[in-house]
């Protein structure tokens, strides 16, 4: 049967150094504490959850986020370790007011012309970059968090731009890149 849908999701992905930065973190957290999830995907920060999508109209999926562009770039720093206990580790961003107004308005307008409702977790919008997730046993998560809640990472990004990720059956990888205008 072929596949009609595919899935994506949107999200701010940090260019170099930090991406690489990123990973090297994500490829720690596998080879000490046994989680790979996180590197299922390049880093990121969700802006809008995944949701499904009929591939043979990609073509306006494309055209519909390209009017979601105009935006002004902004700075975002990224500051120290969080945690989601007892599964979720992650790279904290430094509260951002420019973060939550555009991720509200993209938000709004996904929901107003794409008909997509889902645009964050039911406990709201808490952006952050995943380092370790959903496979990090409980008595890893205590260690790792012993180990990173006092560690730095201090890294600024200028986010002049979203991606649409797609899902390929085993990762998530970044398809397209929408540049503020």
């Amino acid at each position: 049967m072929k596949r009609t849908e595919a899935k994506y999701f949107l999200a701010i992905i940090p260019s170099e150094p930090v991406q690489s930065q990123v990973q090297e973190i994500k490829e720690y957290f596998r080879d000490t504490y046994g989680s790979k999830g996180a590197l299922r995907s390049p880093a990121h920060i969700t802006l809008h959850m995944p949701f499904r999508w009929k591939e043979k109209k990609e073509g306006k999926l494309f055209d519909l986020l390209a009017q979601a562009t105009k935006e002004s770039k902004f700075e975002l720093e990224l500051n120290g370790y969080g945690a989601f206990s007892p599964k979720t580790m992650f790279i904290k961003n430094q509260q951002s007011q420019e973060l939550i107004d555009f991720q509200k308005r993209l938000a709004d307008f996904a929901k107003r012309h794409m008909n997509l409702f889902n645009a964050t977790h039911n406990r709201g919008y808490h952006p952050h970059m995943t380092v370790a997730f959903r496979d990090l046993k409980k008595d890893a998560f205590l260690e790792a968090w012993d180990e990173f809640k006092e560690k730095d990472f201090n890294e600024r990004l200028i986010v002049d731009s979203f991606w649409l990720l797609k899902h390929d059956g085993t990762r998530w990888n970044a398809y397209k890149e929408f540049q503020f205008s």
